[in-house]
């Protein structure tokens, strides 16, 4: 996975995530939802026919002391987490 910073603030991060579409940006964004410290978590992504980008951008804005980097770390930890979960409780079935 390819990561581009585009902007690296105290309260607020926007990355590039090459390769990825809305499956992937959907379920990282509603973990980074989850995420305590997190107030607005969203991504956009611009079909390659409008001239715009064609890989999304993420962009996460926190609060209360929290940083946006450590919520992505924590959000990403969480979608690992759950996916294992997913796979024992498949293979288990």
């Amino acid at each position: 996975m390819d990561l581009r910073v585009i902007a690296n603030r105290e309260n607020e991060l926007s990355i590039e995530i090459a390769g990825e579409d809305h499956t992937f940006m959907n379920v990282l964004k509603g973990a980074l939802l989850e995420t305590e410290g997190v107030a607005a978590a969203t991504y956009d992504m611009n079909p390659e026919q409008s001239g715009g980008q064609t890989d999304p951008i993420l962009t996460i804005k926190t609060e209360g002391g929290a940083k946006p980097l450590d919520a992505l770390e924590a959000a990403a930890k969480n979608v690992k987490d759950k996916t294992v979960s997913f796979r024992e409780a498949f293979e288990a079935a």
